[in-house]
C-alpha cells in the first residue's frame, strides 16, 4: 500500500499549518489530494495534492490553505468539491447514505460559509423531521425531502407573517 499519513499525522499537519482538523480547509485539502479514506493521506495523494496546490513546503501550504476557499467557491469548482465532500464521508464499503447528525455537520461545513441562513433552516428542518430516524423512509428520494423542506419553509414564513 505504501506510505500513509495517519490521523495523528493529520493532527500534526493541522498544528503546523495553524488550522483545526474540523476546519473546512482540511476537507478542501483532502479534495485537492483526491483522498479516498477519511483521516488518511497516501503518499500518492499527498504528492498529487501538493502538486495541484503548487506548494513544496509547510509554509507555502499554510499560505495556500488560507486562499483555498476562494478557489472552491468558484462555480466551476464548487460542485466538484460538494460532491467530493459527501463521497468522502461514506466511510464504510457499499455505504450509500450518511446519518442525520453527520449530514447536518457536513452541510454546515461545506455550505455554511456561502449559504448560512439556508443551511441553518435546513438543519433545523432535518432535526425536527427526523429527530431519531424512526420516521425516516430509506426509499424516499432526497428530492421529496427537499420538496417537504420547501413546504415547511413556506408554512414557517406564513406563521411568521401572521
Amino acid at each position: 500500500m505504501g506510505l500513509m499519513v495517519h490521523p495523528e499525522g493529520i493532527e500534526a499537519l493541522c498544528f503546523a499549518v495553524g488550522v483545526d482538523h474540523t476546519d473546512v480547509r482540511m476537507l478542501m485539502l483532502a479534495w485537492k489530494m483526491n483522498a479516498e479514506k477519511q483521516g488518511y493521506f497516501t503518499q500518492d495523494e499527498w504528492h498529487i495534492g501538493l502538486k495541484a496546490l503548487r506548494v513544496d513546503t509547510i509554509g507555502k501550504l499554510k499560505k495556500r490553505l488560507s486562499n483555498l476557499m476562494e478557489e472552491v467557491m468558484k462555480p466551476e469548482n464548487f460542485e466538484d468539491f460538494y460532491l467530493y465532500a459527501f463521497r468522502y464521508c461514506l466511510t464504510e464499503e457499499k455505504q450509500k447514505s450518511i446519518d442525520i447528525e453527520s449530514i447536518c455537520i457536513l452541510l454546515d461545513l461545506v455550505l455554511g460559509s456561502q449559504f448560512q441562513p439556508q443551511v441553518d433552516t435546513f438543519t433545523e428542518y432535518l432535526k425536527i423531521s427526523f429527530p431519531d430516524l424512526e420516521n425516516y423512509d430509506t426509499t424516499e428520494a432526497w428530492s421529496l425531502v427537499l420538496d417537504n423542506y420547501v413546504e415547511w419553509m413556506k408554512e414557517k414564513a406564513k406563521l411568521a407573517a401572521a
